[in-house]
């Protein structure tokens, strides 16, 4: 018995949470959890923080235990959030959130279980909503500002969205969405609405006990960014939104209470919410909001705001280098990328800028935040980094068998977070013998440093040659007329795939033939001649999710 609890701890309490330990009147997401024997193996014992009660309101972990923390830290009166039209402390924080959470319960009828879909951009009223949503034993499925209705309807639709908070600037795409889908309980926030959420939150009390939730009860469903095709719902649990606090910031990031976290990653995706939201506040750190995209306001934040800390994607520390001498961002003591590769050029060129080695990662929406990366003192350019203390991880072949040092093969990662598709037969590729399968291809070196290879999907055969777009991409940023670049394989009839490189040029009047060939001779010059891009076009933008991450499908 202690064997099992030991090596299947995920798989045992689902059925106690499926019993009678859950506090979730509305059990839909636990009923649509994947099959047992297709969860991922889980494990609590590797870092001590992780040894979490058997109760726990993960909302009331983060934001309410932050004003216990002695007040040179965490007190009721330090910052939380630097935004746009005023400063929050932690306190008022926090009673925002309580007389929320009474709207929601009270006026609502919000029940613990019941999802709650979240929609706005990155302000303390989404942030405070989040929590409420939380206490309150809901679960958040926060949204993408940029949604259009028809991607809304397929998310209140597969979650059974039963309530909707939304920004009053952002229901006009919503509106419609919901009506269709049937959705009546939702309420605007952020606006002067009489019947807003803001002016029921007045007669409202500013103390709520929070719902005493199971460690394993459903607390979010983030959805993938569809990258691949059609977006997955992964569930994360009370347990899992702590066990990220509690693993790569606490010992890659190193954030100290006097640090200021900003950047661009909206709260709907993982990485957004992780890092400019929950890890700040384990933290006691404070935040200062981007709320619309682009690299002006996130530069123009960091020097208004004094920033210590930026989270932000490998396309925006590039575009950003033509835009330095403009702002001072003398602040900035770490900055973290995520959410694609980070190219060697873009980390070396930043470097030499500020001084700033890129703390690269990666992380995937199932396991819910970044589980592979290094330490500015441990840093070395060019690979992602070693596991995430917390976690584990190997490179193996396609019947699951470890490969050696310096092969490469499949991604395989297990820790304090999995995957759990909501109701999705995509589980069963996933999370093999309880181990979770990114589809990244990767090699790790003798030291345990893991090196991005490609996308498994993206992997590229060409007359009989095994292609990494993403080797000549790296290549191709090299290049002194390269602005972004992205490298697929087509089909042809001749070699089978074609490399095909997209380029964006930073002067686009040299776009030509000539181009092209010079092009094709520099990749020839850095990498192995077969490796060339056979077709090169030169475009004028990219495919790319709303959370920056390059869509190659379409590309294809």
């Amino acid at each position: 018995a202690q064997t099992l609890l030991r090596i299947y701890p995920e798989r045992l309490l689902r059925i106690s949470i499926m019993s009678h330990a859950t506090s979730h009147s509305d059990t839909f997401v636990i009923d649509n959890l994947p099959p047992i024997e297709q969860l991922p193996q889980r494990d609590f014992s590797v870092v001590p923080e992780l040894n979490y009660p058997e109760r726990l309101n993960c909302a009331i972990e983060l934001l309410d235990r932050a004003l216990d923390i002695a007040g040179d830290i965490a007190g009721a009166d330090r910052v939380l959030f630097y935004a746009t039209d005023r400063n929050w402390t932690y306190g008022e924080m926090l009673s925002r959130v309580n007389r929320i959470a009474h709207v929601l319960t009270a006026e609502l009828g919000l029940e613990p279980g019941n999802r709650v879909l979240l929609r706005g951009p990155n302000t303390p009223e989404m942030a405070a909503v989040w929590f409420a949503v939380v206490k309150a034993g809901g679960i958040c499925v926060t949204t993408m500002p940029l949604l259009r209705r028809v991607e809304l309807e397929y998310v209140i639709n597969k979650a059974k969205i039963s309530h909707a908070l939304c920004d009053s600037r952002w229901t006009e795409e919503f509106v419609d969405a919901a009506s269709n889908a049937g959705l009546e309980r939702w309420m605007e926030f952020n606006g002067d609405s009489a019947n807003g959420l803001d002016r029921r939150c007045e007669a409202q009390p500013d103390a709520f006990d929070g719902i005493d939730t199971h460690a394993e009860d459903p607390v979010l469903i983030g959805f993938t960014s569809g990258t691949t095709g059609t977006a997955k719902a992964t569930i994360h649990t009370h347990r899992d939104v702590m066990a990220i606090c509690d693993c790569f910031p606490r010992y890659v990031l190193k954030p100290g209470a006097d640090d200021i976290f900003t950047g661009t990653p909206p709260f709907g995706f993982t990485f957004g919410l992780g890092a400019l939201l929950l890890f700040p506040i384990r933290f006691g750190a404070s935040i200062a909001l981007v709320e619309k995209p682009g690299l002006s306001e996130l530069l123009s934040t960091v020097e208004r705001h004094r920033a210590t800390i930026c989270f932000t994607s490998p396309t925006a520390y590039r575009a950003s280098l033509g835009e330095l001498d403009k702002y001072d961002i003398s602040s900035l003591e770490k900055c973290v990328s995520a959410g694609e590769t980070l190219p060697l050029p873009t980390f070396e060129s930043w470097r030499e800028r500020t001084g700033i080695k890129i703390i690269d990662g990666i992380g995937a929406t199932e396991l819910l935040h970044i589980f592979i990366s290094s330490s500015e003192d441990e840093i070395r350019p060019g690979a992602t980094g070693k596991v995430v203390p917390g976690y584990q991880a190997k490179v193996v072949d396609e019947s699951g068998n470890e490969v050696a040092p310096g092969t490469i093969g499949l991604l395989a990662v297990r820790g304090p977070t999995g995957c759990r598709y909501l109701s999705d037969k995509r589980q069963a590729k996933y999370v093999q013998n309880g181990w979770n399968l990114t589809g990244d291809a990767y090699y790790m070196d003798e030291d345990g440093y893991f090196w991005f290879h490609a996308r498994a999907d993206d992997m590229i055969i060409s007359g009989g040659y095994n292609i990494s777009g993403i080797e000549v991409e790296r290549v191709l940023l090299g290049h002194a007329a390269v602005q972004e670049c992205a490298v697929v394989g087509v089909p042809d009839q001749e070699r089978g795939m074609l490399v095909k490189a997209f380029v964006i040029l930073k002067d686009n009047s040299q776009a030509g033939e000539q181009m092209v060939k010079q092009l094709q001779d520099y990749v020839k010059s850095e990498i192995a001649p077969y490796k060339y891009p056979r077709a090169v076009d030169f475009v004028a933008s990219l495919p790319r999710t709303e959370t920056g991450k390059l869509q190659r499908f379409k590309l294809r």
